[in-house]
């Protein structure tokens, strides 16, 4: 270990850009066991370390892997990375690191933080290369939990709930399992195949999943209630929000998260919708976040003439990825950072014109961040052919909330005590963006795991 001086940081390598452009196929090729073992060493072992402490909202035990690993002890890695975190190989390729784990790294000062996102998805993967197992204890109790939404936070809570040995009725309206994980993040960031492999591994351990159930249409939350100790209700925000612009309802102005859902359906083999096909478009995403990089990055392999990205703070005031920014960028995105659009109007070209005006960062407001300052005489016109909004999510109401007399705040997110994800209903628990609006997939999965806790201690102690 502490091996920081002789070897320097390593990043995943990842595919060319003319190779990558043609697929949605991952671009990184993440650790061998060699490289995982020479990137591992690099750690210090901080006597208090802030990568778990301050940087991951799971507090997993990434000291204690990436020694084990170190130490040439895969299976004892795969164990330790598995214990507090419902899919590591997951989280290790979609965290923001930079934000969290890494950011709190004591390496990154200069010398570089430990590349603790590749080595986390690394372990895993070359763990179910090498044939290890997970195990689970298989169902031991007579009652069962129901989760709404097969999404990170779902996800989380039937993991652990089975490794209690407690059944879990899964209900998910979409044709696959995953939620966000398989519909909302796009397969060159994430492979689908290694969703499916965890949906394998909890159907073995005995989840029972009903796909294209959806819950206040084909069930009810009563009937649920009825039929189960608890429900955990993990059903994300995938409603977008709109700027409240002139021309947010043309039919050329395409959700994100409807694009997004289409793409990875006809990447399944779906018939592409020819609505949502960018071939020779001319595409304009409004928004800096990490859904306007996926909208972006989508379509440049979706065969767009030109793809463009409208933020109104500048670069460092982006909310995005810093590596997903620099991922489109080496696609060939365009960013139009300081520019606010106004409203959208077609011509009688028929052709769409974002009509936008120049802005400048302020002095700070009372939240902290710079305000946006609008320049005078500088509005103009930014042609495209498809514009996308990606400006956040909000929560979608789930029928028999007020029967159930499970409250909600003004936004329509679940109230929830965040000591145990417990709602003001006793048998109904929450957690992931339906509670915090659009956030993390890690704070989901953390949402989850502590709602299974507290329904463990509740159902076991009867």
């Amino acid at each position: 270990m502490q091996n920081f001086v002789e070897t320097n940081r390593r990043d995943p390598e990842k595919i060319d850009v003319s190779e990558r452009l043609d697929n949605f196929a991952e671009i990184y090729k993440f650790f061998d066991n060699r490289q995982v073992r020479k990137q591992a060493e690099r750690c210090v072992q901080c006597g208090a370390p802030f990568c778990t402490s301050i940087g991951c909202p799971l507090q997993n035990h990434i000291p204690q892997w990436l020694e084990a690993i170190a130490d040439r002890d895969l299976e004892r890695a795969f164990y330790l990375s598995n214990e507090s975190s419902p899919f590591p190989e997951i989280l290790g390729r979609v965290c923001p690191q930079s934000h969290l784990c890494e950011g709190a790294c004591t390496l990154d000062d200069g010398h570089g933080a430990i590349t603790i996102g590749a080595i986390e998805a690394s372990i895993t993967d070359l763990a179910f290369e090498a044939g290890l197992q997970l195990p689970f204890p298989g169902i031991r109790h007579e009652q069962t939990i129901a989760v709404v939404g097969s999404g990170p936070a779902g996800i989380s809570c039937a993991h652990f709930l089975l490794r209690a040995g407690i059944g879990v009725e899964m209900y998910e309206r979409a044709d696959r399992p995953g939620g966000l994980l398989t519909y909302g993040i796009p397969g060159f960031k994430l492979d689908k195949g290694i969703v499916e492999r965890r949906f394998k591994l909890l159907r073995k351990a005995g989840l029972n999943l009903h796909l294209q159930q959806e819950v206040g249409k084909d069930i009810t939350l009563a009937d649920l209630l009825d039929r189960h100790a608890a429900v955990f209700i993990g059903s994300g925000a995938t409603r977008g929000k709109q700027a409240g612009m002139a021309g947010e309802d043309l039919p050329q102005v395409l959700p994100a998260m409807d694009y997004l859902t289409v793409k990875q359906h006809q990447v399944f083999g779906k018939s592409a919708d020819p609505n949502y096909t960018m071939q020779d478009q001319r595409v304009v995403v409004i928004g800096g976040g990490d859904t306007a990089m996926d909208c972006l990055r989508t379509a440049v392999r979706d065969g767009a003439r030109s793809v463009s990205c409208l933020y109104r703070r500048d670069a460092a005031n982006m909310p995005g990825s810093c590596k997903e920014y620099h991922n489109a960028v080496e696609e060939g995105v365009e960013f139009c950072f300081n520019t606010s659009p106004r409203n959208i109007h077609r011509k009688e070209t028929g052709v769409l014109c974002v009509e936008v005006e120049k802005t400048r960062m302020g002095e700070p407001g009372e939240d902290g961040r710079q305000r946006v300052e609008i320049l005078p005489d500088s509005v103009h016109c930014i042609p495209a052919d498809v514009v996308i909004p990606a400006l956040g999510f909000d929560v979608e109401t789930l029928p028999g909330l007020l029967a159930a007399k499970v409250e909600c705040d003004q936004w329509g997110q679940l109230m929830i005590d965040p000591a145990t994800g417990a709602t003001s209903n006793p048998k109904v628990y929450a957690g992931g963006d339906c509670y915090r609006g659009a956030d993390l997939v890690v704070t989901a999965a953390a949402d989850g795991r502590r709602a299974a806790l507290a329904i463990m201690r509740k159902l076991l102690t009867r």
